[in-house]
């Protein structure tokens, strides 16, 4: 049987940064616009600010439709699945910004991933998601799965990036500076990390 949650704490902050995997759903507000949903991970690029807050490092990809959509009307959901130990999956509704490397903001923010070199990454921006509706559900036919390591293949691909390069692969690709529906992407040149 599912529960709301007031905040992420205790057990339920306990699972989340548990979690080696994450996902993210967001869509624009047309009603014939696309869904989507991505996977994240690499260990240490996720975190909790407080209670109520989250954020992660959004990086080099071949699409920035999350960042769009946040763009334009800021819906997100996250999920957790446990594909060890006791069934379970948390989702966070709220709302959530693209802060961006020219934001005042994001050089504090980026502290608080210490966990991580975001450099060989390629990284965007950092995503803050503010809970609105805090939920769990039983997980029983999510499958076990072992987590082995993280995949290196990512930051070996980006680490050869400098700044004008990766503002010029943003720039090749479709659907980074404007989405599959037309939305303003990525705001493009990158500004300086």
């Amino acid at each position: 049987m599912g529960k709301t949650y007031e905040r992420i704490d205790g057990r339920l902050r306990t699972f989340i940064e548990a979690q080696p995997l994450f996902f993210t759903a967001s869509a624009p507000l047309s009603g014939d616009g696309t869904v989507n949903l991505s996977p994240k991970g690499l260990t240490g690029s996720f975190v909790i600010l407080d209670e109520l807050t989250v954020a992660y490092l959004d990086f080099a990809g071949s699409s920035a439709e999350t960042i769009a959509h946040l763009r334009e009307n800021g819906r997100i959901t996250l999920m957790w699945c446990a594909f060890q130990g006791p069934p379970n999956i948390v989702r966070v509704h709220g709302k959530g910004e693209a802060v961006f490397r020219d934001d005042p903001r994001f050089k504090d923010l980026l502290a608080r991933f210490p966990d991580i070199d975001p450099t060989p990454h390629g990284l965007r921006a950092i995503i803050v998601v503010r809970a609105e509706l805090i939920r769990d559900s039983c997980g029983y036919a999510v499958p076990f799965m072992a987590y082995e390591e993280d995949r290196d293949l990512h930051g070996r691909r980006f680490a050869r990036e400098d700044d004008a390069s990766l503002s010029a692969y943003f720039g090749s690709k479709e659907h980074i500076g404007t989405s599959m529906d037309g939305l303003p992407g990525l705001p493009l040149p990158l500004p300086p990390s």
